[in-house]
């Protein structure tokens, strides 16, 4: 029998409705396959934490998490709590402390989702993210002076490594190799940042001589927006900077459908520590308590959670069973024009799996 050990960390807002239906899917997942068990763990971090202790985890949170063999993330966010806190102060010292430098974001159109794209079909837009998750505009370094005076200053710099970039680089080549097309669309902003993007086009170029079996092509970010809208078909896998890959895959999970379907994986592709899942949706406080969250992000996240164990027949089942609900629309959730529950969703998808058993 295999145990896996898992970190739930449900975190703020609809985080801790999300994550707990996760555990279900994990619960029923295993009901199928009785010689794999996963032993969930739930850590209380977030806001309510913080306004009891002044953090949003314990100085030594990472420790208990290390032994961990994946752990699955809800989200960080309060409004009564600034954002930088939240996000520094959880999700941020979890991705960095464990070096979780590639962030994956998969995007496709479901069975049974409308897009915002007209006359596109579900296989001209089947894309994935690659975000570097480490450091760029995300470093954190940076600071203010002289606050509340005329004369205050703000500066937060962009820091690229060599090492930084052409290991996510690396990652995303053989993310693409990996993929039918076999196509990488690096994206930069060389023409205005005329240092590290610089840099970064020029890592590209060396790597890319590793790869000469994956076709590559270079794009400028906001020209990345306008061709993900009007030619979707062009793209396959795209590889971006932090702040770059966070708004594209915004736009990517909108332009799929709604952002309550994607997932995330924030892998340490060296396993040396262990990786994290996520829906990306945030926490949504607006909707929070009244079971209206739609939680295929969350098992979206779980499938690339049993991919990442080495449980792909687990994965695909699962992905089978998500696909089987979201193409019947008496389950969609408000997010995507529906009146289903939460709770509907996850007992469909449960009932999916337990299906497979006839």
């Amino acid at each position: 029998m295999k145990i896996y050990k898992i970190a739930s960390i449900p975190g703020d807002g609809i985080g801790k409705e999300v994550i707990p239906e996760g555990e279900k899917v994990l619960a029923a997942i295993s009901k199928r396959f009785p010689e794999i068990t996963f032993q969930c763990e739930r850590f209380d971090w977030g806001g309510d934490f913080y306004r009891k202790t002044g953090k949003m985890m314990p100085d030594d949170g990472l420790e208990p998490l290390r032994a961990k063999d994946a752990i699955l993330f809800g989200s960080a966010g309060d409004p009564q709590i600034p954002d930088h806190i939240t996000l520094w102060g959880l999700r941020l010292k979890i991705c960095q402390g464990f070096d979780q430098y590639a962030n994956v974001r998969p995007t496709r159109i479901l069975p049974g989702i409308q897009t915002p794209l007209r006359n596109c079909k579900p296989d001209q837009l089947d894309w994935v993210i690659v975000r570097e998750n480490s450091e760029g505009e995300y470093s954190g370094l940076g600071g203010r002076a002289h606050q509340g005076h005329p004369i205050e200053v703000a500066s937060d710099m962009s820091i690229m490594t060599r090492v930084g970039v052409e290991r996510i680089q690396r990652f995303a080549f053989e993310l693409a190799r990996s993929r039918p097309k076999k196509h990488l669309t690096v994206i930069t902003k060389s023409n205005a940042q005329r240092h590290a993007m610089v840099m970064w086009d020029e890592i590209a170029l060396q790597v890319a001589k590793d790869y000469p079996d994956v076709r590559w092509d270079k794009e400028l970010v906001d020209a990345a927006t306008a061709r993900m809208v009007n030619r979707p078909e062009s793209l396959d896998t795209i590889v971006a900077t932090n702040l770059h890959a966070d708004v594209l895959s915004d736009l990517a999970a909108a332009l799929a459908g709604s952002l309550g379907i994607a997932p995330t994986g924030n892998i340490d592709p060296q396993r040396r520590y262990p990786s994290m899942f996520e829906p990306i949706h945030g926490s949504a406080f607006d909707i929070m308590g009244q079971g209206l969250a739609n939680p295929i992000g969350t098992f979206w996240s779980t499938v690339m959670m049993l991919e990442h164990l080495g449980e792909p027949v687990a994965a695909k089942l699962l992905m089978g069973a998500i696909e089987s609900v979201t193409a019947n629309p008496t389950l969609h959730t408000r997010d995507l024009g529906g009146k289903a529950m939460m709770q509907d969703v996850t007992a469909a998808v449960i009932a999916a799996i337990s299906a497979k058993n006839d």
